[in-house]
């Protein structure tokens, strides 16, 4: 039962005010289901009979920046993010969708019964009159919440021609809330999924990351994919289903990567961690072949193949460049800690280098994640330990430029050297040299060799500043070489 004390006073204060001035004021939408639940709300939205110009007029500081008449009224004297902003939206029906995304026309002034029709599922059609303490629900929305039951108000074909990204929203809303999807409204994401096609990327991946971002991602990306949603996401995902894997995996490459993601989020990990549990062995299909005696298969270079289409998969998504790189990087570098007994302190050191010190735990996390996704409950307590005294060893040693017991300023002091391009390529060749031996980061040392540096032409310098960079590349298409080998297209 929802009473006026459950509301924060703030939200209760731009009700009375618009109450006052002989409006109708009602709590309706996201922030009535979730006090329903016991949940606290991240918005709070009230609906009136009021006009969007009559709504500005009544608050000192709002904002209207859209054509559904929705004004935010700021609360400038508050700290918490959630009561920030009041959106309030003035009753109004909706028609003619041509595009499925937007209304073709929106009309205020209507009723609020009018209003609670065009709303999406009738869990989110439930309003809360503060002033009375009246609750509407002319959608049995009440009985869906304790069934745990997501529904449309109406009829589904019509409210998912409306906005095609309802679908979206009701996968995303059974997975954050643990609810199952009605029977007539999961038919009908399976008849309309294919108008998703004009909704925009952008929409879409923020649905996608608020699944990625629950505590039951696993259930949302399985539930896309039963639903034939999951072509407008992530259909590369479809190659892992039935690709078995053998050896210490006990499901097949699909199952593996669902269980990865669900392990990165019971450990609270973020949302970059997630996607790179979700995408560490998205490239495992493409390079799967079968040999030796047994037939076991192998995956050779399936990081270097699954970073390369991840990439594809952020760019598609349009994800934030800096997020999209972090992702990429920790798809092609997962298989770094295979084998702790193999890897040396240098090979640590330039690990660290091209994935970044402040991401190397993100690195070692998702390991743990691997695991966890083979099957097998718990990462190795002695082989965990080793990866980790490495990766704290090689960062006691340099691992970028400011590290060097030298710096630009230093070289210019000494040697009388400008500003310019040579002295950045001077100082990644003198990294290159100590990421192979820690021992040559001495003043003495780096002073005397930036003397020899000096004398080297430009492209020699060049040379030694990239040698990380072409030693990586070569790396890589020796990789992608084999694969191509392997498949018989090379």
């Amino acid at each position: 039962m929802l009473v006026k004390s459950d509301i924060p006073k703030e939200v209760l204060a731009v009700a009375s005010i618009l109450e006052q001035a002989g409006f109708e004021a009602y709590l309706v939408g996201g922030c009535v289901r979730d006090l329903l639940l016991g949940r606290t709300p991240k918005d709070w939205d009230i609906t009136t009979d009021a006009r969007p110009e009559e709504i500005e007029g009544l608050f000192p500081e709002t904002y209207c920046n859209n054509d559904y008449g929705t004004v935010g009224v700021v609360n400038e004297d508050v700290t918490d993010a959630t009561l920030k902003v009041v959106e309030v939206t003035p009753y109004r029906t909706e028609s003619g969708y041509s595009d499925a995304r937007r209304p073709d026309a929106v009309e205020f002034g209507v009723s609020l019964e009018e209003d609670l029709k065009r709303r999406d599922f009738t869990i989110n059609a439930i309003a809360f009159r503060p002033k009375s303490e009246q609750m509407v629900d002319l959608f049995d929305g009440v009985s869906d919440l304790k069934k745990k039951r997501l529904k449309t108000v109406g009829n589904p074909d019509e409210r998912f021609g409306e906005d095609a990204l309802r679908m979206m929203r009701a996968i995303r809303l059974a997975t954050e809330l643990n609810f199952a999807i009605e029977g007539e409204t999961l038919d009908s994401i399976v008849r309309n999924g294919n108008i998703l096609s004009r909704i925009s990327a952008e929409r879409i991946r923020d649905e996608f990351l608020r699944i990625i971002d629950s505590d039951q991602p696993m259930q949302g990306v399985a539930l896309l994919e039963r639903l034939n949603i999951i072509d407008f996401v992530l259909p590369e995902i479809r190659e892992a289903i039935g690709c078995e894997q053998g050896g210490i995996h006990a499901y097949d490459v699909y199952e593996h990567l669902l269980r990865t993601l669900q392990a990165a989020a019971d450990k609270g990990f973020s949302t970059e961690l997630r996607l790179a549990a979700l995408l560490h062995d998205i490239g495992k299909p493409a390079t799967r072949r079968t040999g030796g005696k047994n037939k076991h298969y192998t995956f050779f270079g399936h990081e270097v193949v699954g970073a390369r289409m991840t990439e594809k998969i952020m760019k598609r998504l349009k994800m934030p460049k800096d997020m999209a790189r972090n992702i990429v990087n920790l798809v092609r570098w997962h298989m770094f800690f295979a084998d702790p007994d193999e890897i040396t302190l240098s090979a640590v050191r330039r690990t660290i280098v091209r994935i970044g010190e402040e991401h190397i735990e993100d690195l070692l996390n998702l390991r743990v994640c691997d695991r966890i996704g083979t099957g097998r409950p718990k990462e190795q307590p002695f082989r965990f330990r080793k990866y980790k005294a490495m990766v704290d060893q090689a960062l006691r040693d340099p691992v970028s430029v400011k590290m060097l017991q030298t710096d630009g300023g230093r070289i210019m002091e000494q040697t009388g050297e400008k500003p310019g391009k040579k002295l950045g390529y001077i100082l990644h060749a003198l990294l290159e040299e100590v990421l192979e031996n820690p021992e040559k980061n001495t003043e003495e040392y780096l002073d005397a060799r930036v003397l020899e540096l000096l004398k080297l032409p430009e492209n020699e310098l060049i040379s030694l500043a990239e040698a990380g960079k072409e030693r990586q590349k070569a790396e890589e298409m020796a990789e992608i070489k084999a694969i191509e080998r392997s498949h018989k297209v090379g």
